[in-house]
């Protein structure tokens, strides 16, 4: 059966994300403009009907337009939902304000943190958007695209300015395969969908070392320890981060095959390379960048961060993973805290 088409949404970023969100917008009967920056990509998704770089093996709806031309993409829309690298944010912001109009939901789905100004992607929207980002809303939670596009049961929270928001997300998107919760801790769901992508890393080295569970368990644990410390720090609630996009997505993503952040850690583990692994991949890793962010957030909020310091050391100063490990079980006795 056709599902009755529904009003125009735009996505913004066709990388695996991007492209499973427009797969499940088409599918709730939503017109769906999906944007794609390199013209040759877009024309070619269109004409294949299936994103073979990012999302392989998941037909596109009918109802899933894709196109270059960002005014084109966004002229009508009801909603926009931002899955970009957050270092392009800014830019994107700049070069397509001038199509948004005023009272537009925009959806950030984005994990990540602007190293340059430290700030959430959230606020980069803010800043750039002003009275167009009014309506403003954050999609966080355990979320490995590729699983929810070939329609694996999986969960995620929506938390927006305006209550009546995160409920209009949490309907456009929700199925028999996706349930959508709400919240209302904006600054939680982003450091919580950020700041695991480090743990995240840290994972993958330990999967590299070919060390054992007893070890990853505790670095999600105290992992989580001071994510929560900064988080409070900056405003949000610790208790969102015992919820999916804390807890729930730091384990997903310490621990699934298919994450780049664990991915790359991995390979760390292993013997290689940053600059050589990033090279090779055709997908961002947004831990990478957010380890930055988090060593300064850190240093600016007075916050004990050290699997983060370890990691940036790891990552930015080719320290070697074992003895970063090392370091860190021989820190100095103390009690359990959070």
């Amino acid at each position: 059966m056709t599902a009755q088409v529904k009003n125009k949404v735009t996505v913004l970023g066709a990388g695996n994300w991007g492209s499973t969100l427009a797969v499940m917008l088409a599918e709730k009967g939503f017109s769906v403009s999906l944007w794609e920056f390199r013209a040759d990509a877009a024309n070619k998704i269109q004409r294949e009907r299936e994103n073979r770089e990012f999302l392989p093996g998941i037909k596109l709806p009918d109802g899933i337009t894709v196109d270059w031309d960002a005014g084109k993409c966004l002229s009508g829309s009801q909603a926009v939902f931002w899955a970009l690298p957050s270092k392009v944010l800014r830019s994107v912001c700049r070069n397509v304000r001038t199509f948004l109009k005023k009272d537009l939901l925009l959806v950030s789905a984005i994990k990540g943190i602007e190293v340059s100004s430290l700030m959430r992607c959230s606020q980069v929207l803010g800043q750039e958007l002003g009275e167009k980002a009014s309506r403003l809303a954050v999609l966080s939670g355990p979320n490995i695209a590729p699983e929810i596009a070939r329609h694996i049961p999986s969960t995620t929270v929506v938390a927006a300015n305006f209550p009546e928001d995160a409920k209009e997300v949490q309907e456009m998107l929700r199925s028999l395969y996706f349930r959508v919760y709400t919240g209302d801790d904006i600054i939680g769901l982003e450091l919580g969908g950020s700041l695991k992508n480090i743990i995240a890393i840290a994972g993958g080295i330990i999967d590299g070392l070919g060390l054992g569970a007893n070890t990853k368990g505790a670095l999600l644990t105290r992992g989580l320890a001071e994510i929560t410390r900064l988080g409070a720090a900056m405003g949000a609630r610790t208790d969102t981060f015992a919820g999916l996009s804390g807890m729930g997505d730091l384990i997903t993503t310490c621990f699934s095959q298919q994450s780049r952040n664990r991915s790359v850690g991995q390979q760390i583990g292993q013997g290689r390379k940053l600059a050589d692994i990033l090279g090779r991949m055709s997908m961002v890793a947004e831990g990478v960048e957010t380890t930055k962010a988090a060593r300064l957030l850190a240093q600016k909020h007075n916050i004990e961060m050290p699997i983060t310091q370890q990691m940036y050391l790891v990552l930015f100063q080719d320290k070697d993973p074992a003895e970063a490990l090392k370091d860190l079980m021989g820190r100095d006795a103390k009690a359990e805290q959070w």
